[in-house]
């Protein structure tokens, strides 16, 4: 039987529920996009019958008395990343896509002031969050959480530390200001780089008391490999022809080919993954292939907004072959199980994983971080 509960905003196909695991009963979960409502419905409601707490729709539509009655434990949010993003446009928290905070923020508000907020909520993002705006708007998040009653730390936590994805996200995790949350005082060096120290260092002196040093236990060395989830013959996808491939390999600059061409004499089988990119050299724009072999693969990227879908490279007895990375593939590298039900489109599949937030991420901040809290065992994990 769940001993949780909690609230899914921009649910996706439901990965942070994936992750959190049957002790977590979910209460609501909301999404704006029917494709990945669609995806959710399939993977957690009864055959045809989607899930009854899941609601379709915009997040700054929903009204706070649309919301199950009680208190939840927790309250996940994985807003969107695009105003954030390296490759987005820089309107950060004002931006379209990313500006859809606010209204979460609101409905938590409004459960704040009926008694029924959260006893815990986790904000996850990308790493740019902590820049954007010169940190005002990681800033902002703090101060309104610190508002509305809780305490709260964060962490950059890379999906490469449980998968063969490279994948740093930030997550904020806050608590309400009722519970004993012990409060480490020194960061770790594994969880806390030096950007997130800064942006930390730059906030208010109020809201820097406000601030847990959370510092989950560093997991094991990975031992999954990227070769370990490719598929000998995708179905969805299919291996490039030789004029395909030559071309990604002439796009290649002198370091990426000789990556290539050092596969090629080394023995057994290389795999590896690449990525086009626009770089500029000598003033003019050119596409770029770039490669790694080193067992991980480059992030997942939603098939949109200029961002190209990842490639893989077989190199084996001097023979390189290449394709799109297959749509089975990217729910592994996720951390979703086999039996998750992926769309049936190729591009609505990339889409809802390159969206998504690591499984086991979730896993390991719900182990070491929430459960030890929320099931008041204070003592676990919560020292640095």
């Amino acid at each position: 039987m769940a001993r949780f509960s909690f609230l899914e905003f921009f649910a996706g196909g439901g990965m942070a529920r994936a992750g959190l695991g049957d002790e977590w009963r979910c209460l609501f979960a909301n999404d704006f996009d029917p494709a990945k409502a669609t995806a959710y419905a399939n993977a957690w409601g009864e055959g045809d019958v989607p899930p009854p707490e899941l609601k379709i729709g915009d997040v700054g539509e929903l009204r706070t008395d649309e919301l199950p009655v009680g208190r939840a434990d927790l309250a996940w949010a994985s807003f969107p990343c695009q105003d954030l993003s390296l490759a987005g446009a820089g309107a950060g928290l004002a931006g379209e896509r990313s500006g859809t905070f606010l209204p979460f923020y609101l409905l938590m508000l409004g459960l704040r002031e009926r008694g029924h907020a959260p006893r815990a909520i986790v904000i996850e993002n990308v790493c740019g969050l902590l820049s954007s705006h010169g940190g005002r708007d990681f800033a902002d998040i703090c101060a309104m959480l610190a508002k509305i009653g809780y305490r709260f730390g964060a962490l950059i936590m890379d999906a490469a530390d449980f998968l063969p994805q490279s994948r740093p996200r930030l997550f904020i995790v806050a608590f309400d200001r009722a519970l004993p949350v012990s409060r480490p005082d020194q960061p770790s060096a594994h969880w806390h780089p030096a950007r997130l120290r800064q942006a930390q260092a730059g906030l208010r002196p109020d809201l820097r008391r406000d601030w847990l040093w959370l510092s989950p236990p560093v997991p094991p060395t990975r031992n999954t490999r990227l070769a370990d989830v490719i598929e000998a013959a995708p179905r969805d996808v299919r291996w490039h022809n030789a004029e395909e491939t030559a071309r990604i390999i002439g796009r290649m600059s002198e370091v990426n080919l000789a990556k290539v061409n050092a596969a090629r004499d080394a023995p057994g089988r290389s795999v590896g993954g690449v990525y086009n990119r626009t770089r500029i050299e000598g003033g003019v724009k050119r596409q770029r292939s770039e490669v790694r072999f080193d067992d991980v693969a480059g992030c997942l990227r939603t098939p949109g907004g200029g961002s190209s879908r990842q490639t893989i490279i077989v190199v084996e007895d001097g023979t390189v072959r290449t394709r799109l990375i297959s749509a089975r593939e990217t729910a592994r590298l996720m951390g979703l199980p086999e039996e998750y039900p992926l769309p049936s489109r190729y591009n609505d599949a990339y889409h809802l994983t390159g969206d998504g937030v690591a499984v086991p991420v979730v896993r390991h901040i719900a182990e070491h971080l929430l459960e030890p809290v929320l099931g008041a065992r204070v003592g676990r994990a919560l020292a640095a």
